[in-house]
């Protein structure tokens, strides 16, 4: 007696990706505005999780998603515990839109690494303090620095005084342009 194949059907219920695939800022942008607000809960939710040791839920209440939601899109930032619980990886690959001072001016770069973003957190803060103060002490750090975008294209981080000065008298590195823009 022969054996029949099994017939593999297929789901018609489309199938969803964990993650978002975005690399640019212009997809960020093109994605609804519902979606840009989880896209951006995710690593604060994350971020909460790793710096004050909250749980998952409530770092995912206050981020403004749910806890489902922070697993399943952001699982990948996530490690379970022998416990149950969940905590935050040292380091995370989700996609944060941050703005950078370089050569070109300010722009904004989307990155997907935890530790670049925080790097251009550090370097607009350092370009604030000497737009302020005229302290360039910690901007020395960043000569020769950059940062790695999504598409791993290199960003150099602006540290010539004289071009901040020329930027800044322009009103192109208002203490609120640091930020990235919202719709």
């Amino acid at each position: 007696m022969k054996r029949r194949s099994k017939v593999v059907r297929k789901s018609s219920r489309r199938r969803r990706s964990n993650d978002w695939n975005i690399t640019t800022i212009e997809q960020f942008f093109a994605l609804p505005e519902r979606i840009q607000e989880m896209v951006l809960a995710l690593p604060k939710a994350v971020s909460l999780m790793r710096s004050n040791g909250i749980p998952a839920r409530r770092a995912a209440g206050v981020a403004g998603v749910s806890r489902s939601t922070l697993i399943r899109k952001g699982g990948s930032a996530l490690k379970k515990l022998k416990s149950g619980r969940y905590a935050a990886k040292p380091n995370d690959r989700l996609f944060r839109p941050v703005i950078v001072v370089s050569e070109n001016g300010r722009v904004e770069v989307a990155t997907r690494n935890f530790r670049e973003a925080s790097k251009a957190g550090k370097h607009s803060s350092a370009v604030e303090r000497y737009l302020e103060t005229g302290d360039d002490s910690a901007l020395r750090q960043f000569r020769g620095k950059y940062i790695i975008d999504a598409q791993g294209n290199r960003v150099a981080l602006l540290t010539d005084t004289d071009e901040l000065d020329e930027l800044g008298s322009a009103g192109e590195l208002s203490f609120e342009s640091l930020y990235a823009r919202s719709r």
